[in-house]
């Protein structure tokens, strides 16, 4: 915990001075600590936590800062078209997207230094089969790693940032293989051969949560069904994690025991258990490696290994400690991972199923007892279905944080789908492709392939039951931080003192409550404004998108169903080629805001009035000093510095992309830009008298 409190302290706070601050106060307490108190005494153990917990603090925040130093790639200054030779390093298929992801290190022309970027390829283009190694020479519009669009959105850059890539982009023109690789990444030439095997035997979505749960590659699985998935709450079986590597552990354990068992002079002389667990560890190193080694598979292989050797010994299988462990080492290696939905859905749910196992009440309730045949797996059925609701519980917050959006049946479903995935589908694709090797495993495809296709049937029935979904607009840092602490608390404790994490995490609740959306949001470049409160379930935006990346953060971080109108077809709002003009109703006074549609020539002292009579102007052009709204002016200067915009009108609020970003390096707008984030709003509020309340 306070290795991991270091890390959010470094991603948290903004400049240079408060990270050393930090550090040093850290330092400072563990010497002040050693020096003052006592080794030994009425509280024997307070010098050495508060020691440990300072020097960790410290630690975790020393490590995340060496890391983002070591790794970090300047990325590119603009967006723009080049010729490029680079060596391809790894190469995903995604044939539900219908393209191929390449991530490549070359020199751009005219550059001097080797830059990693990460390269959309489409079908038409993939004419070769680039191996790990090869070079290759290639055309591609290339662009900066994006930062959030909106305040409270994905931020690409920072993980563009901690995975050393300066630039994506999409090919434009054939690939040119200058040299052939030799295609040393084995791991990574099995897992492509292994998917392309699923998929050929199996087609659609259902062939690509096949391939998923043989490889970890997911490129072949449908947007709709992704999405059907996540909102019914069986989005964790498409992640390679706990589940999937237990299953695998514990059959390679079984079958190791049972087959070995069969040779009498080794079966009288070595414990079998011991051997089975060294084959159940070696297969979930395995399918770890094979699977991509994403932190969530990470974790479940670091447990299981010491869930067996704590067998081995004899010690208690389940506990924190061995989540403590687990989570110290992927820290340790990704400490980035730590604000990220993948590492916290992932030990949050362990945390958890570990806090409800060992509590009194569930050791009492599946402790053995004479009753008939049909008692044991009900109440193992209720245990289930216990669990699968606790994690929903635990899991929503985290998910309607990250994702603005949560499943409501998840528990529900989980009943069918867990058992279905461990006990059925996994079996069949392991026992499919082992009668491959002599062309036999057809019946096995066919069957799994029937199995999917009756959990994926299942999945959109549920995300299509009424309130099935809960969309929210984003959650604000402190209510999170409530429902974390809240969390923590009651996993933690283990006497009645725990009931007191109820009170943080009730409260984070009423505050869920009281959540509305923004009133205006304005992405960085200020092409895409969207307006809420004026059209029931609809957001009302200035021009159409053909991105659905761009139609999908405007919803969802408005709080809404995907449900757009432009505001050239809303009968409130007057557009002309250049400009749109509405007025909002908020709180007791009405606003007037200008929005820019085009970049055309516009006669200076035109719009200089036109601004005079507005109170909010937001254009993707740099305006000149004569245009003076009443209140607030984000032009193509000011978005620059700031980023993208949610602006609180009842509050008089405006929160940007730049608020939480600081010095850290994947920030652009803090590249020989300034002022910042609040620095530059109350520069640009200055730049006009504020209105009155009327």
């Amino acid at each position: 915990m306070a290795f991991a409190a270091g890390i959010a302290a470094w991603i948290g706070l903004p400049t240079h001075w408060e990270w050393l601050g930090l550090v040093a106060l850290c330092l400072a307490l563990a010497l002040a600590t050693t020096v003052l108190l006592r080794p030994s005494g009425e509280y024997p153990f307070v010098r050495s936590a508060a020691i440990t917990v300072s020097l960790l603090v410290a630690a975790g925040c020393l490590t995340v800062w060496a890391k983002s130093e070591l790794v970090g790639a300047e990325p590119i200054d603009r967006p723009g078209v080049s010729w490029q030779t680079a060596k391809g390093l790894t190469r995903q298929e995604r044939p539900a997207e219908g393209r191929v992801r390449l991530v490549v290190a070359g020199r751009l022309d005219g550059g001097n230094e080797q830059q990693r970027m990460r390269l959309n390829v489409p079908d038409r283009f993939d004419n070769v089969d680039i191996t790990p190694g090869s070079v290759v020479r290639v055309r591609a519009r290339l662009m900066p790693p994006a930062p959030p669009m909106l305040p409270g959105g994905y931020n690409f850059a920072r993980t563009a940032w901690f995975s050393g890539l300066s630039a994506t982009g999409t090919v434009i023109s054939p690939i040119d293989v200058v040299e052939r690789g030799e295609g040393s990444d084995f791991v990574g030439r099995l897992q492509t051969r292994l998917a392309r095997h699923v998929r050929e035997q199996l087609d659609g979505s259902a062939g690509g949560i096949a391939a998923t749960l043989a490889s970890g590659d997911r490129g072949g699985i449908a947007e709709e069904d992704a999405e059907a998935m996540r909102d019914s709450g069986l989005a964790h079986l498409l992640a390679i994690s706990g589940l999937h590597v237990s299953a695998v552990v514990g059959a390679a354990y079984l079958l190791s025991v049972k087959l070995l068992a069969v040779w009498q002079w080794l079966a009288l002389r070595v414990r079998l258990p011991l051997m089975g667990s060294a084959f159940g560890a070696m297969a979930g190193i395995g399918y770890t490696l094979l699977t991509g080694a994403q932190v969530p598979t990470v974790r479940s292989c670091i447990g299981a290994i010491l869930v067996l050797i704590a067998l081995a010994l004899g010690r208690e299988a389940l506990s924190l400690r061995i989540l403590a462990v687990a989570a110290f080492a992927v820290l340790m290696l990704w400490p980035e991972s730590l604000v990220g939905p993948s590492f916290q859905m992932s030990f949050a749910a362990v945390m958890a199923i570990v806090a409800l196992s060992t509590s009194a009440p569930a050791r009492k309730f599946l402790s053995p007892r004479e009753k008939g045949w049909l008692a044991r797996p009900l109440r193992y059925l209720a245990m289930l279905f216990a669990t699968s609701l606790l994690i929903e519980l635990v899991l929503m917050p985290i998910a309607l944080y990250h994702f603005h959006r949560s499943g409501v049946y998840g528990a529900t479903a989980n009943l069918i789908a867990i058992p279905l995935t461990t006990l059925v589908v996994m079996p069949l694709i392991a026992i499919a492709l082992v009668l491959d090797i002599g062309g036999l495993g057809t019946p096995a495809w066919w069957l799994a392939g029937k199995a999917i296709e009756a959990m994926l049937a299942m999945a959109h029935w549920v995300s299509n039951r009424p309130g099935a979904v809960t969309i929210l607009p984003p959650m604000g840092a402190g209510s999170y931080a409530l429902f974390i602490i809240g969390g923590l608390w009651l996993a933690l404790w283990r006497s009645k003192i725990r009931w007191i994490g109820l009170v943080p995490a009730v409260i984070g609740v009423i505050s869920l409550s009281t959540l509305r959306p923004p009133d205006i949001l304005v992405s960085g470049d200020g092409r895409h404004v969207g307006i809420t409160g004026l059209v029931d379930e609809e957001l009302l935006v200035l021009r159409d998108s053909r991105s659905s990346y761009v139609s999908d953060n405007l919803t969802e971080l408005a709080g809404m169903d995907g449900k757009v109108q432009t505001l050239d077809q809303w009968p409130g709002a007057q557009c002309s080629r250049e400009f749109c003009a509405i007025s909002l109703n908020r709180g007791d006074r009405r606003w007037h805001v200008l929005m820019a549609r085009s970049r055309a020539q516009v006669p200076e002292r035109a719009l200089a009035a036109a601004c005079h009579n507005s109170d909010i102007v937001i254009a993707d052009r740099w305006l000149p000093r004569s245009c003076r709204p009443r209140w607030f002016k984000a032009d193509r200067r000011f978005l620059g510095q700031s980023g993208g915009l949610a602006i609180d009108l009842d509050e008089r609020k405006v929160q940007t992309v730049a608020d939480g970003q600081g010095d850290h390096g994947w920030w652009q707008g803090n590249r020989n830009r300034k002022p910042r984030g609040k620095d530059a709003v109350k520069r640009n509020k200055r730049a006009a008298p504020t209105l009155p309340r009327q």
